[in-house]
């Protein structure tokens, strides 16, 4: 018997063989690490606005290798940062994920949330408080849990950005880590939420001062002033200045404003240069590139936004981020073709948001647009319902499209709640600014554009959100004498760039009409993972090299 066994040890080691072989070939194909870039604040036309300038490895390569799906859309309300960051990697929306705006007041405590905040959790590479921070309000998984999950957690997540919420948000609340800077130390910071100590890479990362030198010579043009075509003159009333400019003019001593001020750095377009140099080197630090299982590395670039909201779109401080972010970009994408192999990772970039033009820009330009000034409108309500109902303080509070009410205090003055709201309603509906005005419970029965009530009703989560929401006019919003912002159901607010490329992506275009609640799904699909928790959205086939197009 002993001599048969041994005679049969060959076949049986060569059947062992054979199935691992089968087993290893059988594996679910998957690229060896997705990267989900969001553009913070970016609209869609700057693809093309500044594409003639763009390099050939930054934006027009993801345009001419990938995928771009040419009319994605926010279906929801606001459109504003965290709201955006959730909806992408959740593909779902505020009504289900939660995360209603950047901050919020609980309709039951009436404490003021911000989106990310956590006083459980202690700051790890600071002693500021900046580090309290973990993704326990987001009510819904990420398709970066969704990965760690089919993956039993073998896959490394990573979420990076300047901002708390955009790299806490988008990682999820199973990653490998979250990252984001510390406006004090100028270090990028965690929370223990994700560890106790920094990782060796992050401390030398960190150790490097990176800031210090970016700041030491003053922001210039790469090219000359006169070339930004695209834009306005250097020096207009609407924009922004550093502390110490007398004139919003090239070039912008950034070492004075960041000593004045450290959010300054943000203000400028090396934020996004420091945010994607210390994307490489976390793959590097967790070896994202390799690896047991497909990885994650999420994004953001939060630059863009801080130079828009206080430069706004047409300003050349825009144009010039722009350019360098597309350069920034191409060096990113180089790397990663070294690192991980042309064609063996996947790419897609979004944004969060998009930006209103500057108001004073459209009034100079004949462009229907003013002022809101939305908390005026609220107080003035308020004075309002005190005089019909003799009852002081009756609205609560208001937070983005959604106001809130007092309901005990109506209660206890024996008032119709749904009285009280129906009169707010008119009164809304009369004030310069608005357009529509709706109660939530009953927006069904109200005459507003079907696009515009999903979009309130997408953002409306009783538990976060007041019962009454308002839209403005076109071209109105809550904004100051320079700069811009963001939040409106308009399309400058809601069209956002949405570009695929690289493993199990093909070459093209679509003019179809998508939602961010789409992105999700489709790199769920693509992986062959299961969507998150609360997905709406549907995968987007024609992306997809395979036979899902």
């Amino acid at each position: 018997m002993k001599r048969i066994s041994l005679l049969l040890l060959p076949l049986v080691v060569f059947l062992s063989c054979a199935v691992y072989a089968q087993k290893a070939s059988d594996a679910v194909p998957r690229p060896k690490l997705v990267v989900g870039i969001v553009i913070d604040q970016m609209r869609w036309d700057y693809l093309y606005r500044y594409y003639d300038r763009y390099q050939a490895g930054g934006f027009k390569r993801l345009l001419n290798e990938g995928f771009s799906c040419q009319n994605t859309f926010i279906t929801h309300l606001p459109a504003h940062t965290a709201v955006g960051h959730s909806t992408i990697f959740t593909g779902s929306v505020p009504a289900i994920h939660g995360i209603v705006g950047n901050n919020w007041t609980d309709q039951l405590t009436w404490k003021n949330w911000y989106c990310t905040e956590d006083t459980v959790e202690k700051t790890v590479g600071s002693t500021s408080v900046a580090g309290q921070m973990s993704p326990r309000n987001l009510l819904a998984s990420t398709v970066t849990d969704e990965l760690a999950l089919a993956t039993n957690f073998r896959a490394k997540i990573i979420g990076v950005s300047l901002k708390d919420r955009a790299a806490i948000l988008p990682a999820g609340h199973t990653p490998t880590g979250a990252f984001w800077m510390d406006d004090d130390s100028g270090n990028f910071i965690t929370s223990t939420f994700y560890m106790k100590d920094l990782p060796d890479w992050v401390k030398q990362f960190n150790a490097r001062k990176e800031i210090a030198k970016m700041i030491s010579k003053p922001w210039t043009t790469l090219y000359p002033v006169n070339t930004y075509v695209q834009s306005t003159p250097d020096n207009v009333a609407w924009e922004g200045k550093f502390p110490g400019e007398k004139q919003p003019v090239f070039p912008h001593d950034i070492a004075v404003a960041y000593n004045k001020d450290h959010v300054n750095f943000r203000r400028t377009p090396y934020g996004n240069t420091l945010t994607l140099e210390f994307a490489k080197a976390a793959v590097d630090g967790y070896d994202l590139a390799n690896g047991p299982a497909t990885n994650f590395l999420t994004i953001n670039c939060a630059s863009t936004d801080y130079v828009g909201h206080f430069y706004g779109p047409n300003s050349i401080e825009v144009e010039d981020t722009y350019l360098r972010l597309d350069r920034d970009l191409a060096d990113f994408f180089s790397y990663l073709d070294k690192k991980a192999g042309k064609g063996n990772y996947t790419v897609f970039l979004t944004a969060d948001h998009g930006a209103a033009h500057s108001i004073p820009f459209m009034q100079a330009h004949n462009l229907p647009s003013d002022f809101l000034k939305s908390k005026t409108v609220v107080k003035d309500l308020n004075t309002y319902l005190a005089g019909k109902y003799n009852v002081q303080n009756i609205i609560k509070g208001s937070s983005s499209a959604y106001i809130s009410f007092d309901v005990d205090k109506i209660a206890k003055a024996g008032l119709s709640y749904d009285a009280v709201k129906q009169v707010s309603v008119e009164f809304l509906r009369r004030q310069p600014g608005i357009q529509f005005a709706a109660d939530m419970n009953k927006i069904g029965d109200t005459s507003v554009p079907v696009v515009i009530r999903e979009k309130l009703i997408n953002g409306y989560n009783s538990k976060r959100c007041g019962d009454v929401g308002f839209v403005p006019q076109p071209g109105w919003f809550d904004g100051g004498k320079t700069g811009t912002s963001h939040g409106q159901w308009n399309p400058f607010d809601t069209h956002i760039p949405l570009v695929f490329m690289g493993w199990g992506i093909r070459h093209g275009a679509s003019v179809n009409t998508y939602s961010m609640t789409d992105i999700a799904p489709t790199i769920a699909a693509l992986l062959h993972i299961q969507m998150p928790s609360g997905c709406i959205g549907k995968a987007i086939g024609e992306v997809m090299a395979g036979p899902a197009k």
